[in-house]
């Protein structure tokens, strides 16, 4: 046989290959990530949360305790369509079987341990948890449009210790249950009294949701897919998936997995164009270096012109704000529908970097913009809360290692 001939056998064996150990590693993070599962859904008094269980599960209950299918299309609208926590509000749904609801079951919401608004009216929240965790969570409204974003955590702490970070110097603590990252968005939606859901074109204050709190979704990948498809769920909250953006710092075996299956918006936490820097500043490139991660990037199959992939770039004055820099990010990224989020970084105690210049921010900016890519460099929103991207840290924390 000549070497033509055996080309593709070669090519499909590699192939073969690659999709093995990729299924491997998938394998290897999903039960890494039972290690830091959250606590279970039932309350001391033996009442179950019914927040964050798809339809069949919801069904599941309901018929043990001999009601009919049908009930669930009713209490999930209630829940997810309402904003209703009480079950005697329930107006559909028969008084007695409200009180049989109420004996078994409730909707629950995280705790809203801490609220503060910014200046610029960015509201931060910290939410603590049944068993006392914490994280943080914030809402960034528009400043044009009654609309925002909600910043929403998948972690509480983090594993990934990009040493830019404020929120990466906190430990993995444990990762957030589909119900405590659905909490979030409805008690966000709580404290902005924007119930029930608005449909088809009302305006939506709360508009977007951005997964980019603390944590790395991709290590919860089940958790988040679970919470993501209940807030897609068209007779529920019903955002669309346009209207949804994961953020990952490059978790390549699962951003294939989320593509296919949730087909949201990605966000790629980039911040440097060598894989020697990269190594430095964001950890996890030793496993899955810049070269893996963009080929996941040009596989993800939703994106396309209308819905480009957001590369997340921290402007580090010396380190990684030069033209150079910006040059071969634009050679890096050729050829895919991308845009470059410049985010100007945001000091916090105890940080060795500074922030670049508004000038290199400026020409770092227009070499990407000239090689026709947006390039927009974020306004820092809620920097006097420690709201900004890279400040979350849980206030519990820091009122510890104070008091300390």
């Amino acid at each position: 046989m000549s070497l033509v001939d055996s080309a593709p056998s070669s090519h499909t064996h590699d192939a073969a290959a690659s999709a093995a150990l990729n299924a491997e590693d998938r394998a290897r993070i999903l039960a890494k990530a039972a290690l830091f599962s959250p606590p279970d859904a039932t309350l001391p008094d033996g009442r179950r949360d019914l927040v964050g269980l798809s339809r069949d599960e919801l069904t599941e209950l309901l018929v043990e305790i001999g009601e009919k299918p049908f009930r669930t299309k009713q209490l999930w609208h209630w829940i997810y369509h309402q904003g209703v926590t009480d079950f005697s509000a329930m107006s559909s749904i028969a008084k007695p079987l409200q009180a049989k609801l109420a004996e078994r079951f409730v909707v629950g919401r995280p705790q809203a341990a801490m609220v503060q608004t910014s200046t610029d009216e960015t509201r931060k929240f910290l939410f603590r948890f049944r068993d006392g965790q914490e994280a943080e969570t914030v809402y960034i409204p528009d400043r044009r449009e009654d609309r925002g974003a909600v910043c929403i955590s998948s972690q509480v702490g983090c594993t990934l210790s990009c040493t830019f970070c404020h929120t990466g110097t906190q430990k993995l603590v444990r990762n957030l249950g589909a119900a405590e990252i659905v909490g979030q968005f409805m008690a966000a939606r709580d404290s902005y009294s924007e119930w029930p859901s608005p449909k088809g074109d009302t305006p939506r204050l709360l508009s977007t949701i951005v997964l980019m709190g603390m944590g790395e979704p991709l290590y919860k990948y089940e958790n988040i897919a679970k919470a993501m498809k209940i807030i897609m769920d068209g007779e529920g909250i019903a955002l669309s998936r346009r209207r949804i953006t994961l953020s990952t710092s490059g978790v390549v075996p699962l951003m294939d997995r989320c593509g296919e299956e949730l087909g949201i918006n990605l966000a790629v936490s980039l911040h440097a164009v060598t894989n020697e820097l990269r190594n430095e500043i964001v950890p996890l490139n030793r496993k899955y270096p810049i070269e893996e991660v963009l080929a996941a990037c040009r596989r993800y199959p939703a994106a396309n012109n209308s819905r480009r992939i957001t590369f997340e770039y921290i402007m580090l004055r010396g380190v990684n704000d030069s033209e150079a820099d910006a040059r071969e990010l634009v050679r890096l990224i050729s050829g895919l529908p991308a845009k470059v989020n410049l985010i100007p970084f945001n000091p916090w105690p105890g940080s060795a970097y500074r922030p670049s210049t508004r000038e290199q921010q400026n020409k770092f900016a227009q070499i990407i913009m000239d090689a026709g890519f947006s390039s927009p460099i974020r306004t820092p929103r809620g920097r006097d809360i420690l709201a900004a991207c890279g400040q979350l840290k849980t206030e519990s924390e820091r009122i510890r290692a104070a008091q300390s």
